[in-house]
């Protein structure tokens, strides 16, 4: 079984499982369906908005898909959530990604 699928079966039996989201969501970006990636982000970010990867795997997504304005707010919340979950690193990481954007 491939990955998508299996993911998909997790995600049937446990909607919320922020893991196997995240999986998928990154499935579908390194495929280059990058609406389908977004959507992903989308449901696990409202569900996790701790995630904090989220964010920034999102936010490059954004990128790729030529809607920087998006990424940037997707930083900005990234950045919040980095913040508020005492994650320096990935604050970091974001930080610079939207100073790279601005």
């Amino acid at each position: 079984m491939d990955r998508i699928a299996t993911l998909n079966e997790i995600l049937t039996e446990n909607p919320k499982d922020a893991f196997a989201r995240y999986g998928l969501a990154m499935e579908y970006s390194k495929q280059g369906d990058l609406d389908r990636a977004l959507a992903e982000f989308s449901i696990l970010l409202e569900n996790h908005p701790d995630y904090t990867a989220g964010y920034f795997m999102a936010a490059q997504t954004l990128v790729r898909a030529e809607r920087a304005d998006d990424a940037k707010k997707m930083l900005q919340d990234g950045i919040v959530s980095a913040r508020r979950t005492g994650n320096l690193h990935a604050q970091s990481e974001m930080e610079a990604m939207l100073g790279e954007l601005s």
